[in-house]
């Protein structure tokens, strides 16, 4: 039997864990291709820009994750289209054919037709932006410490974020938090306690994923922290001087957005149906109509579950996606089950977690529902077991508990590279 070529795009949760289920694959060999050669464990990317935790913390490279498995090669590099038809990707380094194809490459941030905003308000998807908001949100205190104008010291100590998701409600828990018990102690001019972070959301309510309670708890719990939060208002212009909200205008020199996503535009060469937000509609075994060798798995699929509802861009989605598929192209190639005979893939929902703050957390899983210092030791046991590695796991731990006894967050440096997310997988 002719080994099959199977390609994997994108080493995200979703790609990695396709990967290890076909790892030492009879008959398989295993290419994934990915423009970053490290896996990032992206729900904890806050904290980098939080200055809790360092970069090499949450990330991995693919080659040592897989380096275990002989069938499994890996490649840097972009891919710029696909043809479906002809089996063959096209990438920077050439035409790269395939038996089956994995796309798992996510999803990028949407300004919703104002790409012009992100110069001003970054979106945190990658270390680079992770740096990037950490730099421009700790250059705002020392920008206030050097000057004695007083309107001058509120701007940069005004902090907006744009959006009511987990990323919206942690990064604005986490600069309040920064602010008033680690900065406090930093600078002498100013006092860092007094910054004003706004978290500004268009819907009636934040995190409107969890259950109402929980939401409200949340809302309640960041303004605890002095976090302004302000529902039912849209944004409708952000410059150099701050953010207009409705018909005011705030001045603040640090916007974070978090506010919608996009799927990467390398859907679109799949030819299938797409989404609103450019994700690929898929059939039940999250192939492509009329390409059941083409597989689109993460956030860049537009799935459902067992009752029709959209699947969320969660990473326990996107790991039991890559577990199915891989899974699946395994017992394929084989010749265990077929095409036809192939079984739909089931979403188990585990729940899920945010964090708003120490001791500060919602979680709901089921009919449970957590709040409090209880979700908050589950939110940390939670994110612990899914790191990747032991080392990384070590490091965080003792990060996380320096930081509870000390209030301090080691991994406070300025530094200036290129942030902006550009291109395809």
């Amino acid at each position: 039997m002719a080994e099959k070529k199977i390609v994997i795009v994108g080493g995200g949760f979703a790609g990695i864990n396709a990967a290890k289920k076909l790892g030492r694959a009879r008959d398989c060999s295993v290419t994934i291709i990915d423009r970053r050669n490290h896996h990032l464990f992206q729900p904890l990317l806050y904290q980098v820009a939080m200055a809790g935790l360092d970069p090499s913390d949450i990330a991995s490279p693919i080659r040592s994750m897989l380096n275990r498995y002989d069938n499994i090669s890996t490649l840097l590099g972009t891919v710029e289209s696909v043809d479906v038809d002809c089996r063959v990707l096209q990438t920077e380094v050439g035409v790269i054919p395939y038996d089956y194809l994995i796309v798992a490459c996510g999803a990028t941030h949407d300004y919703f037709g104002r790409d012009e905003w992100e110069d001003f308000a970054p979106g945190l998807k990658t270390i680079p932006q992770a740096t990037e908001i950490r730099r421009r949100v700790l250059m705002a205190f020392e920008s206030a410490e050097r000057t004695n104008d007083l309107d001058e010291q509120k701007r940069f100590m005004t902090f907006v974020l744009v959006g009511g998701g987990p990323t919206g409600v942690e990064l604005a828990g986490a600069i309040a938090e920064m602010a008033r018990n680690t900065l406090k102690r930093d600078f002498k001019t100013i006092d860092a306690s007094h910054a004003k972070v706004i978290l500004v959301q268009s819907g009636d309510r934040i995190l409107k994923q969890f259950p109402g309670p929980l939401s409200k708890y949340s809302k309640e719990a960041l303004e605890s922290l002095g976090v302004e939060v302000r529902l039912g208002d849209r944004v409708t212009d952000i410059n150099g001087e701050g953010v207009r909200v409705g018909e005011q205008f705030i001045h603040a020199r640090t916007v974070i957005w978090a506010a919608g996503v996009k799927a990467n535009p390398i859907g679109k060469s799949l030819g299938a149906e797409t989404d609103r937000a450019g994700r690929v509609v898929v059939q039940p075994d999250l192939s492509i109509d009329g390409h059941p060798e083409v597989f689109v798995i993460g956030d860049l699929a537009a799935a459902k579950d067992k009752d029709g509802n959209p699947l969320p861009g969660l990473a326990p989605v996107a790991i039991q996606q890559g577990h199915y598929v891989g899974k699946l192209i395994r017992a394929e190639v084989a010749g265990k089950i077929t095409p036809t005979s192939r079984r739909p893939f089931r979403y188990l929902d585990k729940g899920q977690v945010a964090t708003i703050g120490r001791r500060r957390a919602v979680m709901q899983s089921g009919r449970m529902r957590l709040k409090g210092t209880i979700a908050w030791l589950g939110w940390l046991l939670i994110h612990i077991l899914y790191l990747n590695g032991f080392r990384n796991r070590f490091f965080v731990f003792l990060s996380w508990a320096w930081s509870y006894v000390t209030f301090a967050r080691g991994a406070r440096l300025i530094v200036a590279k290129a942030w902006k997310n550009s291109g395809t997988e």
